[in-house]
């Protein structure tokens, strides 16, 4: 038999016998023609059973008590019965693709043929010629590839690969009835715009289910499967054009074969495309808790407890069919929503962002902030995660300000000073040397040229415990060279501290003083630790993952030792006294034991307040997106109040407070642990006899107490 036989009798398999086969002839054509010949008479054409995998299941991310708050998937698909779906929406895609598709078997024979006739003549693959049934082959192996070279394959344009689909189409045709095939394709296909399957492509495109589509929205998606990408009609005007002009050659082709009359074909086409781009369901951007949702979702792409590789762990999200379990607390959720919308309007320029950790765990218990998420600027969404660093989606986040002297005063602790051990500080200070500081490098970085000054006057002495209170510049400025700038750095790198960009930290004098710039995660995970007793735990999102199989799998937290347990007992009660008789006093504490540092930076560019309970900590910043260095907290209104100037107590203060109120209404509270008065009462070396000074201002406004002197003791 000559290979023009062979291939006529190939084509025939499964067929109704001699059906169009004894009028069609092939041109003898070499070249190609023998590597034809070559293909047939190498491989056998028997059918195939095709392993058919799960398509990628959706997986399920739930908020600590067991709700969904999520869903990820690589595929949006949503499978539907084909009684599920319009009779006008079968014929059009029949019609277009296959419009023999219940009468020829595996094998189109007439279109089949008139394709190899043209790509003998072209020397190449021109046509493809593909039944329904081979498409729906090609689609389960592309879906079913793992790697580039398994996709490359699966799409290559060559015989041999065409063959092997007609052996798994063969092997498809003995297993399903047409109708089954049909209902397959229909959920596998791709049509553009991120919808897998004709129920999502429906909903994606027009808002309505697979059900209810018209002849022109049917014909519009019926000419979308054959180059999805390139009507993508999410990709702008120009893939809506070709869309729409491929829904057109749709239309034409229903009437050339009459399943619609040429009167039905031209009012449908006189109809817009009627794109509606409905947001694809269960994505970030549609959660409850978007920025917590964003937190996890990267947690999982970066992390290696999750997979190997990038790739494993992407495949392992969206194709693995999870349910996630997480740490977010629905109740401490609210309560962050409620004290942001209180202070903060979503319409303001300023944003506000907080972030909750549970101490001991490293468990992030909420994430908000007063911007809605999403990418519509028209109603001042934020397209990166404001509460988290760059890692977990989110962009530079702001200076952290004097948060940061907790670093400091928490060093000095470390070095044996007591919290009544102090020194005179001047309205200024000044390096002496550019030896005076110096990095982890080894490097001289004081800066003679620059003096760090105090919002206003001279405070004279101060001690670990007012210079804390009062957060005065100069004070922290001549600690930090007393006990180190490196030693600073160490202590907060110990505790998690990380610019939120992910460049290394900027040690230069001013470290002490906020200079880097932060994420409430990881602030309010550096204070938790202060809270735990020293104990730092990793940033902790996910408890417990179960997979499509029912394995479950759970996530413990990852701490250690950072601190001396009684040197953060002495931290805490140095800070806690930032409430009552410091920079927060105005505002006031939460009727239980608290601690906190406000922050404020240059010019009220940007405001922060970080404090926490042996049961929860919490930061919150405040910041303009626009850029913090031309965009200040100076002169604005914010939460419809208007400020002169924005610092750490004026509204990151007060959202904290409010927000751990509401959080921790219920829990019973838990007390600190009383300060080791052997080790770390009264005075060492730096001590002074009785001495009254009246309290600064600070760098973080008005302390908000009275003006009447502070009596410091030496014991």
């Amino acid at each position: 038999m000559n290979a023009t036989g062979k291939v006529l009798r190939l084509a025939a398999m499964g067929a109704a016998a001699g059906v169009l086969v004894a009028g069609i002839a092939l041109p003898a054509v070499g070249g190609a023609g023998v590597g034809l010949v070559s293909a047939v008479e190498d491989v056998g054409l028997e059918p195939r059973d095709l392993a058919e995998p799960p398509l990628a299941q959706v997986s399920v991310v739930q908020d600590v008590k067991g709700h969904e708050i999520a869903r990820f998937y690589e595929q949006y698909r949503e499978v539907v019965p084909l009684d599920h779906i319009a009779d006008i929406m079968k014929t059009a895609i029949i019609s277009i693709e296959d419009y023999r598709f219940y009468e020829h078997g595996p094998i189109d024979i007439e279109g089949t043929v008139r394709a190899l006739a043209k790509n003998l003549q072209s020397g190449g693959v021109a046509q493809g010629g593909s039944s329904i049934t081979q498409q729906y082959v090609k689609q389960v192996l592309l879906n079913a590839a793992q790697t580039e070279e398994e996709k490359n394959k699966a799409l290559a344009p060559s015989y041999a690969r065409k063959l092997n689909e007609l052996r798994y189409a063969m092997g498809v045709e003995e297993k399903y009835s047409k109708d089954e095939i049909l209902e397959k394709y229909l959920n596998i296909a791709y049509f553009g715009a991120g919808a897998y399957g004709v129920e999502a492509a429906a909903k994606r495109f027009f808002g309505v289910s697979a059900s209810e589509l018209t002849l022109s929205q049917a014909a519009t998606l019926a000419g979308a499967v054959q180059d999805p990408n390139a009507t993508d009609p999410n990709l702008g005007k120009t893939s809506r054009d070709r869309l729409l002009k491929r829904r057109n050659v749709v239309l034409d082709r229903m009437a050339e074969l009459n399943k619609i009359t040429k009167d039905q074909a031209a009012e449908a086409k006189k109809a817009r495309l009627g794109y509606k781009g409905t947001p694809l369901p269960g994505g970030c951007e549609s959660s409850t808790y978007p920025y917590f949702c964003v937190y996890v979702r990267n947690e999982i792409l970066r992390n290696p407890d999750f997979g190997k590789t990038a790739k494993q762990r992407l495949a392992f999200l969206n194709r693995g069919g999870l349910t996630i379990r997480t740490t977010i607390d629905p109740t401490m959720q609210a309560a962050a929503d409620k004290a942001i919308r209180k202070w903060v309007h979503p319409t303001d320029n300023p944003v506000a962002a907080e972030a909750l950790v549970q101490p001991g765990t490293g468990a992030i218990k909420a994430m908000a902030a007063s911007r809605p998420y999403g990418t519509r600027k028209s109603k001042n969404q934020m397209s990166y995660n404001l509460v988290a660093d760059a890692a977990h989606g989110g962009g530079i986040g702001f200076q952290a300000g004097s948060t940061f002297k907790t670093f400091t005063l928490l060093t000095a602790l470390k070095q044996g000073m007591k919290i009544n051990d102090g020194f005179s500080a001047g309205a200024g200070y000044t390096a002496p040397a550019y030896s005076t500081f110096k990095n982890c490098a080894g490097q001289s970085i004081g800066d003679p040229s620059h003096t760090v000054t105090n919002d206003e006057g001279s405070p004279g002495w101060l001690t670990l415990q007012t210079g804390t209170w009062h957060s005065v510049n100069t004070f922290f400025m001549e600690l930090e060279r007393r006990v180190g700038l490196c030693n600073v750095v160490k202590t907060a790198k110990s505790l998690g501290i990380h610019r939120s960009d992910g460049d290394p930290l900027k040690e230069f004098e001013t470290f002490t003083l906020g200079i880097n710039e932060m994420d409430p995660v990881t602030v309010a995970n550096a204070y938790a630790a202060i809270g735990a007793r020293g104990r730092y735990c990793t940033p902790m999102a996910i408890s417990r993952i179960t997979d499509s199989t029912g394995k479950t799998t759970d996530y413990r937290p990852k701490c250690r030792q950072a601190l001396d347990p009684e040197v953060a007992d002495a931290a805490a009660h140095v800070l806690s006294g930032v409430l009552t008789k410091g920079t927060m006093a105005a505002v006031g504490g939460i009727r239980r034991d608290a601690a906190g540092k406000t922050g404020t930076n240059d010019d009220s560019s940007s405001a922060w307040f970080a404090g926490f309970t042996p049961d929860l900590a919490g930061a919150v910043s405040l910041g303009d997106p626009r850029g913090t260095s031309k965009y200040k907290l100076n002169g604005v209104t914010i939460g419809g109040r208007y400020y002169g100037s924005v610092f750490g107590a004026s509204v990151p203060g007060p959202i904290w407070k409010d927000t751990m109120i509401g959080a921790l209404r219920g829990v019973p509270p838990t007390d600190f642990t009383p300060v080791d008065a052997g080790r770390f009462g009264g005075c060492g070396d730096s001590c002074r006899s009785l001495v009254s000074v009246t309290p600064p201002t600070g760098d973080d406004g008005p302390t908000g107490g009275d003006d009447t002197p502070v009596t410091i003791l030496p014991n």
